[in-house]
């Protein structure tokens, strides 16, 4: 049995982030604890959400994305920008006027054990939002919507009183959806939701919220470090490095033509199913480290780490990436990059 959700109007963009920018403050050891500078966390994001529509944030870890997750819920306080959601700038809301919009906008944590209270049976987990926002009683009794929940997850719902030592990865990362659809969400915040799980037990999670995406019309921000799982999931992708998002495309145009270099990188690390193919095919390689966030470089600040700068740019031309930020820019049909020099390449 499913649970009865209204699906939102299937056009239309459901949840915007305008210019969000955050830094947190680096303070000195000691009892005074002197501010001495900032984490660049998250540095001009922008996107927007459709209807019905799953948005891939990759990147590698220490990029921004989860605080960007977190910046779209309003659960922390942006530096700067906005936060558009039915016709309100979310950071401008005060908690009290932000919960009736909690219910509309819910998270799916990275750790299934760790978001879960392993002194709660899952019946209690699953119905404490409910509870917290008066919806437990009413037409049809909390224990029938537990129940339903269970079961639209793919959960037995007979298990509600185990407590979730009990249960697999992968059953633990199903309540914590139950848990998270429980008050008929229309954006769901999937923050590494099948990352701590094997990879044969991500599919049937993955493929769980596709169901749940079509059966209710859910919108999705998915966030990864995976392109391969976000390739099967996602409509658009959008790729930070370093608190910025440096591509944006959709799913077919990002592996078939990305532009910028560090995406081309990481596409070019997913292993290819056929050897023979993965012997020959084009490799895009990084060295160093990623650079501090809270002493980012100066101009692009993927540079220190670009293959293009390093073997393929003349001296004016590296001037232009160390003085000049590139600007996201359009390169057709929405598929837009953030490279002076630009190219696109086809990797898999």
């Amino acid at each position: 049995m499913t649970i009865d959700i209204s699906k939102p109007a299937a056009t239309g963009t459901v949840i915007s982030a305008r210019n969000l920018v955050k830094h947190f403050p680096v303070r000195s050891r000691g009892v005074l604890r002197r501010r001495i500078g900032e984490v660049h966390a998250v540095c001009d994001v922008s996107f927007d959400i459709g209807a019905h529509e799953t948005l891939g944030l990759v990147g590698e870890s220490g990029c921004g994305k989860s605080t960007t997750a977190r910046l779209l819920l309003n659960l922390i306080r942006p530096t700067s920008g906005e936060i558009h959601y039915a016709d309100k700038d979310l950071t401008k809301l005060s908690r009290s006027q932000m919960r009736p919009l909690r219910r509309d906008l819910q998270i799916v944590f990275q750790d299934p054990f760790a978001s879960l209270d392993p002194r709660m049976t899952v019946f209690e987990i699953i119905a404490e939002p409910l509870r917290i926002h008066g919806l437990f009683a009413g037409r049809g009794g909390g224990a029938s919507k537990v129940r339903d929940l269970m079961s639209t997850v793919g959960l037995n719902a007979e298990h509600g009183n185990r407590y979730p030592h009990e249960f697999s990865g992968g059953q633990r990362q199903r309540i914590g959806i139950a848990r998270a659809l429980a008050l008929r969400p229309k954006v769901l915040v999937l923050d590494e939701p099948v990352s701590a799980l094997d990879v044969s037990i991500q599919a049937g999670v993955i493929n769980l919220l596709e169901d749940l995406q079509r059966e209710l019309g859910l919108s999705y921000l998915f966030v990864s470090h995976d392109l391969s799982v976000v390739r099967h999931i996602a409509h658009r992708v959008a790729v930070m490095y370093l608190g910025r998002i440096v591509e944006t495309a959709t799913v077919e145009d990002l592996f078939t033509k990305a532009s910028h270099p560090y995406t081309q990188a990481l596409i070019s690390a997913i292993p290819l199913p056929d050897p023979r193919k993965e012997r020959v095919r084009q490799r895009v390689l990084l060295t160093g480290d990623v650079p501090s966030p809270v002493d980012p470089p100066s101009g692009c600040r993927f540079r220190t780490r670009c293959p293009k700068f390093a073997n393929q740019l003349s001296d004016p031309e590296r001037e232009l990436c160390k003085n000049e930020l590139p600007a996201l820019t359009d390169r057709g049909q929405g598929h837009r990059s953030a490279c002076h020099y630009a190219e696109a390449v086809k990797l898999v």
